[in-house]
């Protein structure tokens, strides 16, 4: 991946554009009245407080979602591309789909990242759209199952936890494995990026630990990107809905990167990217200080 994005000299903002009626943190776009205006709006104000790549989905992977056909999901994603894509042509659009057709339709109009919970594997044409453009894909781990979710009103739906032999030891390899096929189906090894899977498929426990062991991940030699943005787990912790997460993300945006993650994927992107510059500068400084004093530091 280029675009002047250098690996581990920095952290990047992925600000999340819901386009459906239906997400789980009540940001969806798709209610308002304007969808293509309040979008535009959105991209443009998340472009100004940091963010360095804009992810759109036009389907729910909240627990419990239901699914939505390749022509709506088409419907909902790809105006909204064009016209960000007229209003902003230098930013930089990811594509939120497991549906290799709405893919290479948001491709074509101006995406250029493909994001995919199931790592590739729900369609099996998509790793040929992702070989054939030649873009990044951000590859999911995913042992969640769809129907499996426990529901609670406040807190909000969670999928049932897989088995696990040894979390981080079976998350690795599993990854492991999809770059291997990725690969093999002609995808360019460093156009891959790597996203632990936080929320889908572990239980609360899980979440926080791979966080705080997500350096594990990083010899698997690609970009981790995470994405505990408002999610359960941290509602559960912290016993808060999910308008009431954002010191709950905040900590794990901080902790995610002093373990290793290159691309925060977040709903508050303001507050989070100054997290994130924050944290870096945090773990860039010197040992000694930066050595002879300068007053314009002081």
């Amino acid at each position: 991946m280029d675009r002047d994005f250098v690996w581990d000299a920095r952290s990047y903002v992925m600000g999340i554009l819901n386009l459906t009626p239906d997400s789980f943190s009540g940001d969806g776009l798709f209610t308002a009245d304007d969808v293509i205006r309040a979008s535009v709006d959105q991209a443009e104000r998340f472009l100004a407080e940091g963010a360095h790549i804009l992810d759109l989905g036009g389907e729910s992977t909240r627990p419990g979602a239901a699914p939505v056909s390749v022509q709506e999901e088409t419907d909902r994603v790809v105006p909204v591309i064009l016209a960000i894509r007229q209003a902003r042509p230098d930013a930089i659009l990811s594509i939120d789909t497991s549906k290799a057709a709405v893919a290479a339709a948001a491709l074509d109009a101006g995406a250029a990242i493909v994001n995919d919970v199931w790592a590739m594997m729900a369609d099996p044409e998509m790793a040929g759209v992702v070989a054939r453009y030649g873009c990044p894909v951000v590859m999911m781990h995913n042992r969640s199952r769809p129907k499996a979710v426990v529901r609670d009103a406040r807190l909000g739906g969670q999928y049932l936890a897989a088995d696990y032999v040894h979390l981080m030891d079976d998350v690795t390899a599993d990854l492991e494995a999809l770059v291997a096929r990725a690969v093999n189906a002609g995808v360019a090894r460093s156009q891959i990026i790597l996203d632990p899977g936080i929320g889908f498929g572990k239980t609360v426990t899980q979440n926080l630990a791979l966080l705080n062991h997500l350096d594990t991940l990083k010899r698997l030699g690609c970009p981790i990107l995470i994405g505990p943005s408002r999610k359960s787990f941290i509602g559960r912790v912290l016993d808060v809905d999910a308008s009431d997460r954002e010191e709950g993300t905040a900590a794990a945006v901080a902790i995610g990167i002093a373990r290793g993650a290159n691309i925060v994927r977040v709903h508050d992107v303001g507050g989070m990217a100054r997290i994130a510059r924050m944290t870096d500068a945090i773990l860039r400084a010197p040992a000694n200080g930066g050595g002879k004093a300068d007053p314009a530091d002081a």
